[in-house]
């Protein structure tokens, strides 16, 4: 008989070959249910922290008496929308501070902030650190008006859009616009100069010794550039660097223009002037009640919500003057948004520029069927301030057009460029050099900045 040993080991092999079987299969199975399970589940993973973004933003620097009370309520608006967290960063207050932290930030590649505020005259000097926003946002670069939109395209690319923009203004007593017998406040530089000198002798023959008919920023510094942009370009002298990179002051227009503003030294303005920051002119006008005219900065927000300032009853704004049937022009001010391009949340980011741009789009909208304001007295808005333009008197004559500074067209080299033509300005202003010859030398200087391969800081 037959050792029946090998058939039981047969059989055993066979009966553990389908055990094993089976239990590989049920491990399968319950391994497949498993992965199932952490899939639909969240596979029990920690929780992913969401997305936080920083914002470097100059506006949030400033007096909050002029900033929209609101603008944390839009962070956490967004957050609540998006699940994404945005960080506010305060810049410095001085405008050259903050250009030299943003730039310094940029080129060292840092990944944060990730989103930044960019005066209007930042674009050429930073454009190869920001993203190209053109491909996100063109529906609202239609939308914007065309001067806004080219200031921040540099060689193409849109490295910003327009968020908080401004523009120099004529604020004007309206008080003693009436007092001295004028239905409406001045077109042309003419009108302006002999308003300025009635209405100063006026209320200084009542007691007020120190009162000037036109206030404005003198110092030698941008301010006065922006001034001075105004002054040449309503006079048909071009805007300094025009658009195919020529200097452009060396001419009859610019000269005129340079020659009018010195006469106004110790005219109707006060010879302090020439050391007048912003804030200077500012009080002297709105605070202390001693001036007649004042050249300033108005944005739809200011508008929208004026600050207290004593004399803002007695108040209205108009376009900067211009020459008698010429243009008049603007300064264009203000901030743009723009997204890094070392940002590890560049679809973040940009998302956060379009909800920003949106809630901004509906404040104007807001804006435009709300009651106008009884400040100010509204005469030839200038046409950046579109979300008023319902409320424009009709007085004959557009308002002023936007004279966008050389910033883009200069690029690394704007701050010398603006350097350079405030210092000889100011020379001029100071009686320390002839017009005629300080406009030929600094046609001479600006063209070697502008033909120079080197970057000019």
């Amino acid at each position: 008989m037959a050792n029946p040993l090998p058939y039981f080991r047969y059989g055993a092999g066979v009966s553990s070959s389908r055990s094993k079987r089976r239990l590989e299969l049920r491990a399968s199975f319950i391994a497949a249910i498993a992965c199932l399970i952490v899939f639909l589940g969240g596979c029990h993973q920690p929780v992913k922290e969401p997305v936080t973004l920083t914002f470097l933003d100059p506006e949030w620097s400033h007096d909050s008496r002029e900033r929209d009370a609101s603008h944390e309520q839009v962070l956490t608006d967004f957050t609540k929308e998006t699940g994404i967290r945005v960080t506010h960063l305060p810049a410095p207050e001085n405008a050259s501070a903050q250009l030299d932290l943003t730039k310094s930030l940029l080129k060292k590649g840092a990944t944060t902030p990730d989103i930044y505020g960019i005066d209007v005259i930042w674009p050429g000097m930073l454009s190869d650190y920001l993203v190209d926003l053109k491909p996100y946002f063109t529906a609202e670069s239609r939308a914007t008006d065309p001067e806004l939109t080219a200031n921040y395209t540099v060689k193409g690319r849109l490295v910003g859009m327009p968020y908080h923009s401004n523009t120099g203004v004529l604020f004007f007593r309206t008080d003693l616009l009436q007092k001295y017998g004028y239905r409406e406040p001045p077109r042309t530089w003419d009108e302006l100069e002999k308003m300025a000198i009635r209405i100063q002798a006026g209320e200084r023959s009542k007691g007020q010794k120190d009162f000037w008919g036109f206030v404005w920023t003198g110092a030698a510094d941008e301010g006065l550039f922006c001034d001075a942009l105004e002054w040449q370009a309503s006079t048909g002298g071009g805007h300094i660097i025009d658009a195919d990179g020529k200097a452009s002051v060396d001419n009859p227009n610019t000269i005129r223009a340079w020659k009018r503003v010195a006469h106004w030294i110790g005219t109707i303005s006060p010879p302090t002037a020439l050391s007048y920051q912003e804030w200077d002119s500012a009080n002297a006008f709105w605070t202390s009640g001693r001036a007649a005219f004042l050249r300033g900065w108005e944005s739809d927000y200011f508008i929208a919500n004026p600050v207290g300032y004593p004399f803002l009853p007695q108040s209205g704004f108009t376009s900067v003057p211009g020459e008698k049937d010429g243009v008049r022009v603007g300064t264009l001010g203000g901030l743009g948004l723009a997204v890094s391009r070392s940002s590890k949340h560049q679809a973040e980011a940009i998302a956060f520029v379009r909800f920003l741009l949106k809630k901004e789009a509906e404040l104007d909208q807001q804006r435009t069927t709300s009651t106008p304001p009884k400040f100010p007295v509204l005469f030839e808005i200038p046409t950046v301030l579109t979300a008023y333009t319902h409320q424009q008197q009709n007085g004959g004559m557009p308002g002023a057009r936007l004279a966008v500074r050389p910033s883009t067209v200069s690029g690394d080299k704007y701050s010398a460029v603006s350097a350079a033509y405030v210092q000889s300005l100011h020379s001029v202003l100071e009686r320390k050099i002839d017009a005629d010859a300080a406009a030929g030398s600094l046609q001479k200087q600006l063209s070697q900045i502008m033909s120079s391969n080197a970057p000019t800081q």
